[in-house]
């Protein structure tokens, strides 16, 4: 017996989803450098479990300049070239230039709107929204929110950005708390 925390069952059983999920998953985030990379490595996930994506996150804050979206939109061939060589990464190409489609489109919505965190808070309704999930079951793949936020980012053209990576994009950034009410991290957040 232990008096380890309940926590939401897919986040048992590897630390570093454990560590996912006990310091960032649904905490709200407003820092626009990590409202960023948490697009790129959930349209990264696309396909793949988010387990390969935080194996790989490390690996993907060298390759992509710590997720800057500055210097990432200023990628050419040759980056898009190493990018692929890169075994730390996705070495998808589609997925490597929608990250940096994504970087121009996100400095777009910046001198925009003033921040990205500014412009994507206010697609999820502003605040966080509690949800009060009791069984995995519970918790949807997608809603009307994360629909018109994925309509809303592809019309800026941004890339892998479906209604599905949206919706695990906002409970990543904790614009929704999809922790179940057992989970000791539901209150928390």
């Amino acid at each position: 017996m232990t008096d380890a925390p309940k926590r939401c069952a897919w986040a048992v059983g590897d630390p570093l989803m454990l560590a996912y999920h006990d310091r960032q998953w649904g905490v709200p985030e407003h820092d626009d450098r990590m409202l960023f990379e948490m697009l790129i490595l959930e349209g990264a996930k696309a396909g793949l479990s988010w387990l390969t994506v935080l194996r790989k996150r490390e690996a993907y804050r060298k390759a992509f300049a710590g997720f800057d979206p500055a210097k990432v939109a200023r990628f050419g061939e040759r980056e898009v070239a190493a990018l692929l060589a890169d075994p730390g990464i996705v070495r998808n190409r589609l997925k490597i230039r929608a990250t940096i489609a994504n970087a121009a489109a996100f400095l777009a919505v910046q001198e925009e709107h003033g921040s990205f965190d500014r412009f994507v808070w206010q697609l999820a309704g502003g605040a966080p929204r509690r949800n009060k999930r009791r069984r995995p079951a519970d918790v949807p793949a997608r809603t009307a929110e994360s629909d018109a936020m994925s309509r809303e980012l592809s019309r800026r053209g941004f890339k892998f950005v479906g209604s599905t990576i949206c919706y695990a994009y906002m409970q990543a950034v904790g614009m929704v708390n999809d922790h179940l009410v057992s989970c000791f991290r539901h209150d928390e957040v």
